[in-house]
């Protein structure tokens, strides 16, 4: 690996060029999404092919527990060799010295890809569209919110601090005043996604106080979660230089909307070049509609995945600028799945279910599952829907035990995602959501202790 930088993106090349690379960063995302790994000195890394991290780092839950989900052999934390995937390495402009980062792949003893690795699970997902001559195209829609530091969880989380030195307000929705409130974050947020390579197709302020969107450019899915996966640390890093937060979490601020991470699909023919929702005279195909049908019929069993928190599903509330059901329309932003205004080669189904706290590469490939479910067994959708969804009645699990109960038993996702990951995936869940349930909240203090 005596030539290794010679394989870095050009982003990564030019970050560094005339520079001495300090240290890099092995990282590998866990179930939640969160980086894990190690950080060893650049002539190190030189000369390593791969390092070694335990199994157990997936089958830990979001507070740090663990599920037992570590299978016959019991808990061993048995070794995983992580191989760098050097197409995603990529600056880290925030440090303190000259850092690398890239992302690495899990394989057993064997070669053969951890199958409960969110980024291996994402390209099992793929490789079943390719292996039909498809290639799938995503383009997801990252909302989050900027806030006032929280360093209490007892206390609620509040809007943060503008640059006029008002607290950020609501019901902003595309307003530029608003951006312009956030401009010193926003300003590092594109100085880093510029030195990491990654292009942004815009930032508009939402409906929240302090709520941002960052669009990206439509391609490959496990690229696009990759981005993801960076941006969420990135996002973070921009705020914290400005004494403030960035949360991806889906409801955050009580009566302010929840952030979604809305996803974009098309399908392109590998052997003609073409989008199989389109026909040769620009109408809509069957696959298009069969496409819509799979989300419509698998979500909610796997919403577990989309929605993998119980703060999850205080976003699916009625009239909360979130979806309630599965309905599908055109150009309508109240239903469940979307079709954006487009020109027959850009034809594309929205899901806007997903929400940012989900693992991207997971969010992503349950979506796509659901799709490729519905394209297989030839499905169809229901009528389209006309008028304001949010008035309707819903369709999808409101609390996390119900998503969890379906999952278990969706063997067909199970089949596409891979039966030990959604093995280990639901294990790990509920041991989490048991735990929430232990936790007495203000609101049953409040209410109960002296009424009931």
């Amino acid at each position: 690996m005596a030539d290794w930088t010679d394989q870095l993106p050009e982003a990564a090349r030019t970050y560094f060029d005339g520079k001495r690379l300090d240290e890099v960063e092995c990282i590998i995302s866990d179930l939640p999404g969160i980086a894990r790994g190690k950080a060893v000195p650049a002539s190190k890394f030189a000369k390593q092919s791969y390092f070694h991290l335990p199994d157990s780092i997936f089958y830990q839950t979001i507070t740090g527990d663990w599920g037992e989900a570590a299978g016959e052999d019991g808990f061993i934390e048995r070794d995983m060799i992580l191989k760098p995937d050097f197409s995603t390495a990529s600056a880290a402009p925030w440090t303190g010295d000259w850092t690398l980062q890239v992302i690495h792949d899990a394989f057993d003893r064997d070669g053969e890809p951890i199958p409960f690795s969110p980024r291996n699970v994402l390209k099992r997902v793929v490789q079943l569209y390719h292996d039909k001559g498809w290639d799938p195209i995503v383009a997801p829609e990252m909302e989050f919110f900027l806030v006032a530091p929280n360093v209490d969880p007892a206390h609620g989380i509040k809007p943060m601090m503008g640059r006029s030195g008002r607290p950020a307000a609501a019901r902003q929705a595309y307003s530029m005043t608003a951006v312009d409130e956030f401009g010193p974050v926003i300003d590092d947020i594109y100085d880093f996604a510029e030195y990491q390579g990654f292009e942004i197709d815009g930032i508009t302020q939402e409906g929240g106080a302090g709520q941002l969107e960052i669009n990206l450019r439509h391609g490959d899915p496990v690229k696009l979660a990759d981005e993801v996966f960076y941006f969420k640390r990135l996002i973070r890093e921009a705020a914290l230089r400005h004494n403030c937060f960035a949360t991806f979490m889906a409801k955050p601020i009580e009566d302010e909307p929840g952030s979604a991470m809305h996803i974009h699909h098309s399908i392109i023919d590998m052997e003609t070049g073409q989008n199989i929702f389109s026909g040769p005279q620009g109408g809509e195909t069957d696959a298009f509609y069969n496409f819509i049908a799979g989300l419509q019929n698998h979500l909610p069993a796997g919403l577990a995945v989309m929605a993998p928190y119980v703060n999850s599903y205080r976003r699916y509330v009625k009239d909360h600028a979130a979806p309630i059901n599965l309905e599908w329309a055109r150009d309508n932003r109240t239903t469940g799945i979307r079709v954006p205004l487009s020109g027959p080669e850009a034809r594309r189904v929205e899901n806007r279910i997903a929400g940012m706290d989900c693992n991207p590469y997971l969010g992503i490939a349950l979506s796509l599952a659901c799709g490729y479910l519905g394209l297989i067994q030839q499905e169809r959708p229901r009528r389209q829907f006309y008028g304001d969804a949010y008035e309707g009645d819903g369709d999808i699990p409101q609390v996390m035990g119900e998503a969890l109960d379906l999952f278990d038993e969706a063997t067909a996702l199970h089949e596409v995602l891979g039966p030990e990951f959604a093995r280990v995936y639901g294990i790990v869940k509920r041991a989490e959501y048991e735990e929430f349930l232990q936790v007495i909240s203000p609101w049953e203090r409040e209410h109960l202790l002296m009424n009931v």
